[in-house]
């Protein structure tokens, strides 16, 4: 396992594109120790590379989830009934990328 040191934690926060403190990478820094030791422990269980991952504590069934079953879909005009900006038949809708 690759060590976990203050360059590696900012060549990840460069590679994500942020900016943090050197108090906050100490602080992460810390944080990853803890997480590094629990995780020495656990390995350290018997049996444990044995065990099946668990997804969910307890078996689960889907029942309440309908049938898809295929429908006509609504006319456009009914779709667009409620839309606030109606361009050429289709939703106009304000520009969220600069």
């Amino acid at each position: 396992m690759k060590k976990v040191n203050k360059d590696v934690l900012k060549e990840a926060a460069n590679k994500l594109m942020f900016d943090m403190s050197d108090e906050q990478y100490d602080t992460l820094l810390e944080e990853f120790d803890i997480i590094t030791k629990q995780m020495v422990l656990i390995s350290e269980i018997p049996g444990v590379d044995d065990a099946e991952p668990m997804t969910f504590p307890f078996d689960v069934s889907t029942t309440f989830l309908r049938e898809d079953v295929p429908v006509e879909p609504l006319p456009r005009e009914e779709a667009l009934k409620n839309a606030k900006d109606v361009v050429d038949g289709q939703v106009r809708l304000p520009k969220v990328v600069g």
